[in-house]
């Protein structure tokens, strides 16, 4: 297990420098110059000179590289051209934002998405599983953004019960050490402003949710069809255990490991499909500060955010490879 760690380890770093490579290139071909876009219309030939020098956009895009990569070694991703800000803080101050509002879709994807698998496994052949499956089919035929506007719709203006912008609403008094403020308020027992930033979050999240949902619940129905034909669910049949316990005792802790997989996946793509959905509720997040960032054309904003979104990528999915094995023993024993 430990030379397995240290080859995706390796593997990891490999992927980061290849993404690094790539992004930092692609933005710098791209017709556009984030300098001209700074400075008024009356700026001279001059001032667009002194500024490509400050930012170093003056130099070959080979040593553009090696000056970015040698301080990003150091924990410095450069300084934002539009909003003349290091980037490590902004991303690291937006990033928990985008975290939180993940892994609560994440919640509420794995919840419906198993309700409906259960339901379509403990009554299927039936009318109910033919109407989960619809329900499925409906629920990922439909982007997440477009959930986001209907949601908007029903629960923000036709029937207003939850926020439709923003993140925390301002007359709130917050005096928090870290910018997880719906974990540290839990935990703090404040539940005020535990309510009040899931009005303002339960709807992106649920837009993000509802496709992951449909997908957990096609696998894990799937999965759990296959496991109930195994022996050992025969046998916990015959000795007299009823359809739920079978079902839930006996098949499902086997037709999850799959379904894990899937999710850890899914889940990096979750926090990839949150740009437009934070762009739509005017959320706080990374994704909003992204499609920013590429308005602007602030390309050391732009490197910092892909950089990021990299890095949580490929933790992610070593961390659910990781877990995938302590969860089977087949793979553990081996």
């Amino acid at each position: 297990m430990l030379r397995n760690i240290l080859n995706r380890l390796l593997s990891t770093a490999v992927t980061l420098f290849g993404a690094a490579v790539i992004v930092f290139v692609v933005i710098r071909v791209v017709p556009g110059n984030p300098i001209a876009m700074m400075l008024p219309p009356g700026a001279t030939e001059d001032d667009i000179a002194r500024l490509q020098a400050l930012y170093g956009l003056d130099k070959s895009i080979f040593y553009q590289f090696l000056i970015w990569g040698q301080g990003v070694l150091q924990g410095d991703f450069g300084t934002s051209i539009s909003l003349r800000q290091p980037v490590a803080s902004l991303v690291l101050g937006r990033l928990p934002a985008t975290l939180e509002l993940a892994t609560i879709a994440l919640l509420i994807a794995i919840f419906l998405g198993g309700i409906l698998a259960l339901l379509g496994t403990r009554y299927r052949h039936t009318k109910t599983e033919a109407a989960v499956d619809v329900t499925s089919g409906m629920a990922l035929s439909v982007p997440d953004f477009l959930w986001g506007l209907v949601l908007m719709l029903l629960f923000g203006v036709l029937w207003p019960v939850f926020k439709i912008s923003g993140r925390i609403s301002p007359s709130l008094d917050i005096d928090f050490t870290t910018n997880f403020f719906f974990f540290e308020a839990f935990l703090r027992g404040r539940f005020d402003v535990v309510s009040n930033i899931l009005s303002h979050s339960f709807m992106p999240a649920l837009a993000l949710a509802i496709p992951l949902a449909a997908i957990i619940a096609q696998l894990l129905k799937q999965s759990l069809k296959e496991t109930m034909q195994l022996d050992y669910v025969t046998l916990a049949r015959t000795k007299g255990y009823g359809e739920n316990h079978v079902i839930l005792r006996e098949a499902l802790p086997n037709a999850v490991l799959p379904t894990l997989t899937l999710v850890g996946v899914q889940f990096t793509f979750l926090i990839g499909g949150t740009i437009i959905v934070e762009r739509l509720f005017s959320y706080e997040g990374i994704g909003n500060m992204a499609i920013d960032a590429v308005i602007n054309r602030d390309l050391p904003l732009i490197q910092g955010i892909v950089i990021l979104f990299a890095a949580i990528f490929t933790a992610i999915n070593l961390l659910v490879d990781m877990i995938y094995v302590v969860m089977n023993p087949r793979l553990r024993h081996a």
